[in-house]
């Protein structure tokens, strides 16, 4: 059952980060709550601004929530209007104010939720799926990452039976928890229904294991 684990989840702390960073026993569930409506406003309002991910922090009095984007400029709008009305948008839901912070993702085809948006948005087109993924192999063949795992599902360029097509590039090693893997899913919505687009990717790096412990002795 390994292959159903999400990757990011099951590395979170090891070579994962948390999404949501803070702490609080009295008020956990209204901060849980206020994050999902953060998170689904994001969701909605900027589905076109190909957002990698959403970070949110909460500081003493502050609530700050940082954006990973590969289009910052559609976020942040002439003269910074699209934040603000982002920030309105949030304080009407939650009834805080946040802080929003925008951080450009620097290598967009080495990210998994900028390369399932970019297909997701071809296969809206209704350019050939299988067109759009080969564009996203290339791309990160080209951006040097080691691995590429991409599945798509549905009914694909309009069959009549949906089905489910895998593609693979490089290496993308799920069963050990050394490596990190970047995890992603979107869905395209179609005039002859929905079409799911996941996809994983394999960045080198090994996270810094304890040499000093003594290894077992097999000789006997």
């Amino acid at each position: 059952m390994g292959q159903k684990v999400n990757p990011v989840s099951a590395r979170l702390g090891y070579t994962a980060k948390w999404r949501s960073r803070w702490f609080d026993l009295k008020n956990y569930k209204t901060n849980l709550l206020e994050d999902y409506e953060i998170r689904q406003i994001i969701k909605k309002d900027l589905r076109k601004a190909a957002v990698a991910r959403v970070d949110i922090e909460r500081l003493v009095n502050e609530i700050v929530v940082n954006i990973y984007t590969a289009r910052p400029g559609m976020i942040i709008g002439r003269g910074g209007a699209g934040v603000e009305g982002l920030k309105q948008k949030i304080k009407k839901a939650i009834g805080r104010s946040v802080k929003i912070d925008i951080t450009e993702v620097r290598n967009p085809e080495g990210d998994a939720a900028v390369v399932a948006h970019q297909i997701v948005e071809q296969i809206e087109k209704r350019i050939p799926f299988r067109r759009a993924i080969r564009g996203a192999l290339d791309a990160a063949h080209r951006s040097k990452i080691d691995g590429i795992k991409i599945i798509i599902a549905g009914r694909l360029n309009g069959a009549d039976i949906a089905r489910r097509e895998l593609f693979i590039h490089g290496k993308v090693p799920l069963h050990t928890l050394r490596h990190y893997i970047d995890y992603a899913g979107d869905v395209a919505y179609t005039t002859y229904g929905t079409v799911g687009v996941k996809v994983w990717i394999f960045k080198a790096g090994e996270i810094d294991v304890d040499r000093s412990v003594p290894k077992a002795d097999t000789s006997k």
